[in-house]
């Protein structure tokens, strides 16, 4: 998994309705104004490919891995978060970012600790190595729009513990996020170029520039809902998280639970990100 250090790492916050209220989050951004009720929040760094030195420092640490969650230190409550990972290319027009072109999804974990008074939501996000995730068996984007191949797809999350399985976020279409495809990208461009130093907010274009414009990106799209047991239950060492990306039309959720019991996936028509636990 250390492909990636050379991107740029960045994560939206609310684009998934009822996600920031089961998260505890809705304070948060009690002072945002957005434009468009269902619009995200805002978005976030959780790693910088360059040291910015506006920035906190643990943001240049390389927190990805495709197979371990590594618990903080302190005693803190930490959630997985089932969302879906864009691989992107960016180009950048007079030194803003002009163009977003999204190349593979996968099944990506922004785990994330729970604490009331973080002042800023990278925060809870990046707390050293280990401490995100991504599949290693992304999927080929054919066009990031309708009638594209992500309107097939579908996102599930399970959680082992003590050789039980447990649904942790609920079952849901990719296309149910609020904002997606152009609208998405977009919303993307205009919130990097535009997001200033606000609240639990950070100035993304002055990071950006001064990471010299990078022209990859891991683009994290949103946290989907969590079940009553994933709302509710946080990590602890021992666990395995299971996030499943699969072609609803070849796959139920019934059928996706036997074969990651089974370790039976069909890799071609599914993204799995698998992380065990430990402190």
């Amino acid at each position: 998994m250390e492909k990636y250090k050379d991107f740029l790492g960045l994560g939206i916050a609310g684009n998934f309705a009822l996600h920031l209220a089961q998260a505890g989050e809705l304070e948060d951004f009690k002072e945002i104004i957005t434009a468009d009720e269902a619009a995200p929040k805002g978005m976030f760094p959780f790693y910088l490919p360059k040291r910015v030195e506006i920035a906190k420092e643990i943001l240049n640490t390389y927190p990805l891995s495709s197979s371990k969650i590594k618990l903080p230190n302190q005693h803190l409550n930490v959630q997985a978060e089932p969302e879906v990972g864009l691989i992107c290319t960016l180009e950048y027009t007079n030194n803003k970012l002009s163009k977003i072109t999204p190349t593979h999804f996968g099944a990506y974990n922004d785990c994330s600790i729970r604490v009331a008074g973080a002042s800023k939501i990278s925060d809870k996000k990046n707390w050293g190595e280990n401490s995100k995730g991504l599949s290693e068996n992304l999927i080929a984007i054919d066009k990031f729009s309708e009638c594209g191949i992500m309107d097939n797809y579908s996102i599930c999350s399970f959680l082992k513990r003590d050789d039980e399985f447990h649904a942790y976020g609920e079952d849901v279409e990719l296309i149910g996020y609020s904002y997606f495809y152009e609208k998405l990208l977009e919303w993307i461009i205009e919130q990097i170029n535009t997001q200033k130093d606000f609240g639990p907010l950070e100035p993304l274009s002055e990071y950006i520039s001064i990471c010299q414009n990078p022209t990859k990106a891991i683009i994290s799209i949103g946290a989907t809902r969590y079940t009553h047991y994933g709302e509710t239950t946080f990590l602890k060492n021992g666990d395995e998280v299971f996030i499943i990306l699969y072609n609803n039309t070849l796959f139920s959720p019934k059928s996706i639970l036997e074969s990651i019991k089974n370790n039976n996936c069909d890799l071609s028509n599914m993204s799995i990100l698998r992380q065990k636990v430990f402190s």
